[in-house]
């Protein structure tokens, strides 16, 4: 009477070939629906970072700027904010508080001074692609949008 009670428990206690592949289904449904929506916030949020860290870098040029009397020179370029330059005597930087890194997309900013917009200088990440333009991805990042 026992063996027939564990074998009847044994055979309710396992899982059908069939409830696998449902939830196996079920699964890789999930997976096809929201893998892609996840894939493109990481997209989103590289493009977010970037409008970071050149708002980063326009609050340290104007202190490079209020120190010093001017921008660093296009010559100088992003390390003048963390390197004291030859010849600027009025550095007390350094204003950024760990080195520039790339881009999200792992390309260098782009520093132009003077700059094209105004009379602040231009920073321009170029987006996924690291070209000029674009769309979507791979538009720029810039300063002064």
């Amino acid at each position: 009477m026992k063996q027939r009670d564990n074998r009847r428990r044994n055979r309710r206690a396992g899982v059908t070939l069939i409830e696998m592949l449902v939830v196996v289904t079920i699964i890789a449904l999930f997976a096809a629906i929201v893998g892609p929506r996840l894939l493109h916030r990481g997209d989103q949020a590289r493009v977010v970072a970037a409008k970071q860290q050149i708002s980063d870098i326009q609050l340290a040029l104007g202190q490079y700027k209020l120190d010093t009397g001017i921008f660093p020179t296009q010559e100088l370029g992003l390390p003048a904010l963390r390197l004291q330059p030859a010849g600027v005597d009025q550095w007390h930087g350094p204003y950024l508080v760990k080195d520039l890194g790339n881009d999200p997309w792992g390309h260098a900013y782009v520093y132009k001074y003077p700059g094209d917009h105004g009379d602040e200088p231009d920073i321009i990440s170029y987006g996924a692609d690291g070209q000029p333009g674009g769309t979507d991805l791979n538009a720029d990042v810039a300063s002064w949008k």
